[in-house]
């Protein structure tokens, strides 16, 4: 399995979404300032996601089938990681996380539920989680809205920080919210970065 890797510091590993591959501009966005923030992130594919590399347009499996590949590329990134992972790839952490045994879980733009179907939350195993959890996400986001997760039954491990106007890429409407999405990136970058910190000692 092939890793990326960015930066030194304490350990956190970022799986990509359903759609955009480990060196897409948008993990490379994260990746680059939490190195520059001094954590060590490590980036990988899951196999699907590998195979369009050779020309299988494989669709994005079940979540829960990608949990073995997780856990593989935590015994080979060593250590006591964080884990998460944008959207998709933090789903998958976060089912693993409690067994897996690590320092925490940060997920950025999580699918609190599939778009426009509230009624179909995927949030059953956060409600006991272990785990210390931080949520980055946009208000804006149709993955869930703040009124949508403030009606979840979820951990107290689990820490929300909302981004205003922040769609699923936490892009904001400039014009709307005053803020750029570049702005939102690094306020992302540092609250990530400062509970790795945290939450590895």
């Amino acid at each position: 399995m092939d890793l990326l890797i960015d930066g030194d510091g304490p350990t956190y590993v970022l799986a990509h979404g359903a759609g955009a591959a480990m060196g897409s501009p948008g993990m490379e966005a994260v990746a680059s300032r939490l190195a520059a923030r001094g954590i060590r992130v490590v980036r990988f594919e899951f196999s699907y996601m590998a195979a369009r590399r050779s020309g299988a347009r494989k669709p994005p499996p079940r979540a829960e089938t990608l949990l073995d590949e997780y856990r593989a590329v935590l015994a080979e990134a060593g250590g006591h990681p964080v884990i998460g992972g944008r959207s998709m790839g933090g789903r998958v952490a976060s089912m693993i996380a409690d067994d897996a045994g690590v320092a925490g879980l940060a997920c950025l733009s999580y699918p609190w539920h599939p778009p426009a179907k509230p009624d179909q939350p995927r949030t059953a195993h956060l409600a006991g989680l272990r785990t210390p959890m931080l949520v980055v996400q946009g208000t804006r986001d149709p993955f869930g809205s703040p009124d949508e997760v403030a009606g979840y039954d979820l951990s107290p491990a689990v820490e929300l920080l909302w981004l205003e106007d922040g769609d699923h890429d936490l892009r904001p409407r400039t014009a709307v919210s005053g803020f750029t999405h570049a702005q939102h990136l690094d306020t992302a970058a540092d609250a990530v970065a400062a509970f790795v910190r945290r939450v590895s000692g």
